[in-house]
């Protein structure tokens, strides 16, 4: 069976509550841990690696201190550390959830290995990525704190990391699993939901969408959107999913390869 690179996100607004300082959401973790172990075991050649947002913990930090926007006074550097002390927690939550699941995770921390130009990635290994897919286990990055060249600091999210590994891992499929059932049309009313996105169309679709309805440093839907178009016009043959992780099941199902509703990104 060939081995097949998947990517998953798990967004800050599904395994945490946005509205709430530093609040994670234990049973939809413990849930979302254990779907993944299922997919693991139903798809044997599975390569997965697993990526979360930072939800109540990183973005309301770095909202506070501009932290997307540059370091450079001391009371910036105070809230750099306070950002990544607060993504810290939190992977450290997720990494607990999944040991106790039995998925073997390794984490790799961006802001240990990352650096940025101009609030992109401009350096980061993949090595110990493969490494980890290699000896079976489950590499989990998420967005974090790190140093920037130009502006001493700044924000790589998960989409940025996803789209810097995917130089070098090339995925078949990334999955962005939040709590909204996909990209909509009319958010925050929610009644018109886009099941596809096209590249070629991105400019006449772009103006309709809003950002998330809590803080996001960033960028919201509108951002994710637009990163993962430009992997998947970079990248061959990549599918690329947003759909609700809150419905029981849609982890385990959207691993597997099985069909459920959602947004799809095409070319």
């Amino acid at each position: 069976m060939p081995k097949e690179v998947v990517f998953l996100k798990l967004g800050g607004s599904l395994i945490t509550d946005k509205s709430r300082a530093r609040t994670a959401r234990p049973e939809t973790i413990r849930r979302l841990v254990e779907e993944i172990a299922q997919a693991r075991k139903a798809v044997p050649g599975l390569r997965l690696v697993l990526g979360h947002g930072s939800g109540s913990f990183g973005h309301m930090e770095a909202k506070k201190f501009e932290t997307a926007e540059g370091v450079r006074s001391a009371e910036d550097w105070r809230g750099f550390t306070m950002v990544w002390a607060a993504a810290d927690q939190l992977n450290r939550i997720m990494t607990d959830a999944l040991a106790a699941g039995g998925v073997p995770a390794v984490r790799i921390a961006p802001s240990s290995c990352a650096i940025l130009e101009e609030g992109r990635i401009a350096e980061m290994p993949v090595a110990p990525v493969w490494s980890a897919l290699d000896a079976g286990l489950v590499p989990v990055v998420y967005g974090d704190a790190v140093f920037d060249r130009t502006r001493g600091g700044g924000i790589a999210s998960t989409e940025m990391v996803f789209a810097h590994l995917a130089r070098s891992l090339h995925p078949q499929r990334i999955l962005l699993a939040g709590i909204e059932r996909g990209v909509f049309e009319d958010y925050p009313a929610r009644e018109v939901l886009l099941p596809r996105i096209r590249a070629a169309g991105w400019e006449t679709v772009r103006p309709k969408l809003e950002g998330s309805a809590q803080t996001d440093v960033t960028g919201g839907m509108l951002s994710k959107v637009q990163e993962m178009l430009e992997l998947i016009l970079r990248e061959e043959n990549l599918q690329v999913l947003i759909f609700s992780g809150e419905i029981e099941g849609n982890v385990r199902r959207a691993l597997s390869g099985e069909t459920l509703e959602g947004t799809r990104l095409e070319k």
